[in-house]
C-alpha cells in the first residue's frame, strides 16, 4: 500500500470522488505543508499556519494506479485558483499534489503539464506539486462529514459552486 496526498479545498468534499474503489484502503482529512506542530481545525482556518486541508489516500498501486488518482483529482478543483477553492477563500483552501516518492512526483508533474497544455482552461494551472511532509490527522468530527452529517454537507457543496464548475469546466 502506498499514500497519495491531494489539497482540493474543504477535504469534505474530496473524500467522495476516492472513496469505495477498488484498491482504495483508507481516506483520511487533515492537514498537511504548515509550520505549527499538531494543528487544530481552530488553527489551520485562521490562515496562519500555511497548512492545507488536505486528503491522504491508502491506496495498492497495483489495483489503482496513482495516475488513475491524478485523473480524479483534477476535475474535483479549479486548477487555476490560487487564492482557494469556490466559496473557501485562503491559503488552507489552496489545492496542491503532495508527493510521497519520485515516481509521483514525475506522474504528477507530467500530469499538471498535460492539464495546461490541453487549453481547457484559459487561466494558467496552479496547483502546486510540492513533496509530502508531516500530515497530521483532522479531528474526528471531520473524518467522514458526508456520512455523519450528510444534510449540512450537501448544502455546503451545493452553496459552494463547486458541482457547477465541475459540471461546466469537466464534462
Amino acid at each position: 500500500m502506498q499514500k497519495a496526498t491531494f489539497a482540493g479545498g474543504c477535504f469534505w468534499c474530496m473524500v467522495t470522488p476516492f472513496e469505495e474503489l477498488p484498491g482504495i484502503g483508507g481516506i483520511v482529512s487533515g492537514y498537511s505543508g504548515g509550520t505549527k506542530d499538531n494543528p487544530t481545525y481552530e488553527d489551520v482556518k485562521t490562515g496562519t499556519t500555511g497548512h492545507y486541508e488536505v486528503v491522504q489516500i491508502t491506496f495498492d498501486p497495483e489495483i489503482f494506479p496513482y495516475e488513475k488518482l491524478l485523473e480524479l483529482y483534477w476535475p474535483q478543483i479549479d486548477p487555476t485558483d490560487a487564492e482557494g477553492q469556490f466559496q473557501d477563500r485562503g491559503p488552507q483552501y489552496r489545492t496542491a499534489i503532495f508527493y510521497h516518492n519520485e515516481r509521483q512526483r514525475e506522474l504528477a508533474l507530467v500530469s499538471r503539464q498535460e492539464l495546461e497544455n490541453s487549453g481547457r482552461f484559459d487561466k494558467p494551472v496552479v496547483t502546486e506539486i510540492l513533496p509530502a511532509v508531516t500530515f497530521y490527522e483532522a479531528e474526528e468530527y471531520h473524518q467522514d462529514y458526508h456520512k455523519k452529517n450528510p444534510k449540512h454537507y450537501k448544502e455546503d457543496r451545493e452553496q459552494s459552486g463547486r458541482d457547477e464548475f465541475i459540471r461546466e469546466n469537466w464534462k
